[in-house]
């Protein structure tokens, strides 16, 4: 009875010396060398996860900087350039740095300037929303109020504003993730430049309708006039299916275009007032001003 229960012990700890063996040899001979410095890299990044670099997490892109030889199609929303010659410095690459971008929303339909239609009474989702009509407004383009965006934003950089009801971005928090421009089913968030000084110019609206139809459905519709297009003097704008846009690449920031926008359309963000032009006084004017003094001077003559 005791050499039956050594044998089984001995056995037993045989087989499983033997599968421990294999084991190792196994994974020695599939074993996955992984650099280091993607830690390194992981570590130097904000570790926000939200996928703005294109990369499944801040793991994914850390492992596609430590692979890639260069960092042309590889940037940090959120960590900005600062991060990224961080990053360049772990690794021992040139870092190439890039203008601030901030999420816009291409769309100036409040409440007072775009009547609803009727009155929706379902989920309050606008994923939802889109599935089930156009809206309970008569523009089939403009947003639907429910906040998808600001439920996606892990930075809190966006609030719905109960006045207009439409989501405000907040451009100190802004790190340009783009989580708004994949949760708005409607596409009316776009990542832009932020410009100098944090100023840029944009065409808030979405709708490709004609133009009588389009004002008559929101006042603050684009109607496709090109009226800015002769203005601009860096052919920065173009009108397709009776909609302009301005590429921020071009745009040079002169503002030409707002006061010709007859729906007011396009924003000026940060910019100062513009000053109205003053009016030259013409030569009929100067005429005119001349003749009420000669008349002046006859009726004091006469009294």
């Amino acid at each position: 009875m005791n050499d039956i229960f050594i044998y089984s012990i001995i056995t037993v700890s045989s087989i499983g010396v033997i599968a421990a063996l294999v084991l190792y040899f196994v994974a020695q001979k599939f074993k996955v060398y992984e650099d280091p410095r993607i830690d390194e890299v992981e570590e130097s990044l904000p570790g926000a996860n939200c996928g703005g670099c294109g990369f499944p997490g801040c793991r994914g892109f850390a492992e596609a900087c430590v692979k890639s030889n260069e960092f042309e199609n590889l940037f940090c929303p959120v960590g900005g350039n600062d991060c990224m010659a961080q990053v360049a410095k772990i690794l021992g690459k040139e870092a190439i740095e890039q203008e601030p971008m901030i999420a816009v929303l291409r769309c100036n339909g409040a409440c007072d300037r775009r009547p609803k239609t009727n009155e929706y009474d379902g989920a309050k989702s606008c994923a939802i929303t889109s599935l089930l009509y156009s809206g309970d407004t008569g523009c089939q383009y403009g947003c639907l109020g429910h906040g998808d965006c600001v439920d996606v934003c892990s930075f809190g950089a966006l609030s719905m504003d109960e006045e207009t009801g439409l989501p405000v971005v907040d451009q100190d928090k802004c790190t340009a993730c783009g989580d708004c421009v994949e949760a708005c089913p409607k596409n009316l968030f776009e990542l832009r430049k932020k410009g100098k000084r944090d100023r840029r110019v944009y065409v808030a609206c979405m709708n490709q309708e004609k133009g009588g139809v389009a004002k008559k459905s929101c006042a603050s519709a684009c109607i496709g006039c090109s009226k800015c297009v002769k203005v601009c003097p860096a052919d920065a704008i173009e009108v397709k299916n009776f909609l302009s846009y301005i590429d921020y690449n071009l745009c040079i920031g002169c503002r030409k275009c707002v006061p010709e926008c007859p729906t007011e359309a396009i924003l000026a963000v940060n910019y100062p007032p513009l000053k109205k032009p003053v009016k030259k006084k013409t030569s009929a004017t100067v005429k005119t001003t001349a003749a009420k003094q000669e008349d002046n001077k006859t009726e004091n003559k006469q009294q």
